[in-house]
């Protein structure tokens, strides 16, 4: 048999016919190649997430929450470091008095306003890394917030409803005044975290895939 009779089922295959494995002229790529204009994956899977190594935006609620708590937070550990040089302060105050009685009152006195101190910083603390976890923490950093945020509303709302008791039984209006404002704005910001976390845009932040 010759390689070239055009009887031999073996022979030489017709022009224009292609070989086995390979795409037809015309033809976008072989198997299980993509078309030419096609993307070989989505970008997106299925639940609207960037792929894997994509990051999700935090949304301007959550920022907003996040920068409060940093405020709120760092207030509060300052208030802390005031309160313990005060303590320091109102010891030694004392500590040279004639009278063993006042030396003794003046160490009780900066004692526990030293405790105090030490008690806010440690409660600073909870706002402050609550804040620095969000742009990775899932729910339970979400939860962590809420409950700041209530509990700030809380203290707020009755240092408010305090105020407006003295306003009508006190003649320092201008310190009650002045008291109230700070109330009404730490209400206001309690109020804030809580909305800025509890709503659907954070729901689904914190409920995001992470790699």
């Amino acid at each position: 048999m010759s390689f070239g009779d055009p009887n031999n089922p073996y022979g030489q295959q017709p022009q224009g016919q292609p070989g086995y494995g390979y795409p037809q002229q015309g033809q976008q790529g072989g198997y299980g190649y993509p078309q030419q204009g096609q993307q070989a994956y989505p970008a997106y899977p299925a639940g609207g997430f960037p792929a894997p190594g994509g990051q999700v935006p935090m949304p301007g609620g959550v920022k907003a929450a996040r920068v409060i708590l940093y405020i709120l937070g760092i207030l509060q550990a300052l208030m802390g470091v005031l309160m313990l040089l005060g303590g320091a302060f109102f010891a030694s105050l004392f500590a040279d008095s004639s009278s063993s009685t006042a030396s003794d009152a003046g160490a009780v006195a900066g004692g526990f306003l030293a405790v105090v101190g030490i008690i806010i910083i440690a409660v600073a603390l909870w706002p402050i890394l609550t804040a620095a976890k969000m742009a990775k923490g899932r729910g339970g950093v979400r939860g962590s917030g809420i409950a700041f945020g209530a509990v700030q509303t809380l203290f707020a709302g009755f240092s408010v409803l305090s105020n407006v008791v003295a306003l009508g039984s006190s003649d320092g209006a201008p310190a009650i005044a002045l008291s109230m404002v700070l109330s009404v704005i730490s209400l206001a910001l309690g109020i804030w975290i809580i909305v800025g976390l509890a709503n659907a845009a954070a729901s689904a932040y914190f409920g995001r895939p992470q790699y």
